[in-house]
This record gives structure tokens, sequence and C-alpha cells, in this order.
């Protein structure tokens, strides 16, 4: 097996040395360093990067920017009634899910979706309940527990509470 201690160059050359452009005369590169004559790219600083277009307006700054995207959004690992069926487990929860290869990510939380059919008591902790997934959960004999979820504060909303207790101290 190749081994990276053993790696040798292929016969007749292949490994190259860096060009030391700017060096002076002695570097090898003669009077202009490997840089050609004259011009934008021959001269140090020249704004040679991804998306620069000569100065006009690049295209990234052109178009108009769109949507939102709201980092306070729950999102839930979803999971139909049919695949508690198929799963032949008797209690539910998230981590069981998870230990089970049914759902891939935990996310925020869990919802369970009516699609499917139910016919053994099962046992479901989810954070969240389809209409459909409850009626037909608790119409084979299981139960359907809600999780309550905790809701990400935001900063003004964090800001507000420190504010409230400042106040509350300072009048203590």
């Amino acid at each position: 097996m190749n081994e990276l201690t053993r790696l040798t160059p292929p016969a007749g050359g292949g490994v190259k040395e860096k060009k030391r452009v700017g060096r002076g005369q002695a570097s090898g590169q003669g009077k202009t360093a490997g840089r050609g004559g004259k011009g934008q790219k021959a001269r140090t600083g020249n704004m040679n990067f991804i998306g620069f277009e000569g100065g006009q307006m690049p295209i990234q700054r052109r178009l108009p920017k769109r949507g939102f995207s709201n980092p306070f959004r729950i999102e839930y690992a979803l999971i139909n009634v049919g695949d508690l069926e198929s799963l032949g487990l008797t209690e539910v929860n998230l981590e069981k899910l998870l230990e089970a290869g049914a759902i891939k990510d935990a996310k925020d939380g869990l919802k369970v979706l009516g699609d499917g059919e139910l016919t053994k008591a099962v046992s479901v902790k989810a954070h969240k309940f389809s209409a459909s997934a409850k009626e037909k959960i608790e119409k084979a004999g299981g139960k359907a527990d809600v999780i309550l979820v905790q809701p990400k504060v935001t900063p003004q909303q964090r800001k507000a509470e420190e504010k409230k207790a400042a106040a509350a101290a300072k009048k203590a």
C-alpha cells in the first residue's frame, strides 16, 4: 500500500518550485518578473478577486436582495402515524425515534402527522400533533402527550426583561 513517506515524483520531473515574483533580475524571471508588460495585472495590489468586474458595479451588488430568514423559526422533525405502526414500540418519544432511525435529526422538536393507519395502542410524547394524528392515536387506545416548547427569546425581549429586573432592583 502507498504511504505518504514513500511518494516520489514521476520520472522526468513533476516537482516545480514556486515562482518568486518581484525579486529582481537575479530571480530568473527577468525584468518584468513574469508579469508581462504594463497593465493592470502587472501592478501590485491588482484587483483580481472573484466577482471583480473592472470597477463596474459587480452583479452581486446590482441584484436586489429578497426574502427573509427568521432566526426564531421553530422547525419540527416529522413522523406519520403509519410509521409509528411499523416501528413496533409501545412508548414513543424523540429519543426513541432517533435510536430506531425513524428520524435523522431532532431539530427543535417532534411533530406527529396523521398519514397512515394505527391499529395498536401507542403512548406518544411529542411537541405537536396534527388533529387527525391525535384522533387516530386515541382511537387505537393510545395516549398523545404534548411536550411544551419553550419559545426562543429575541434580543429585544431579553433586553426588556433585563431593564425590568434593573428597575425592580433599583426600587427595592
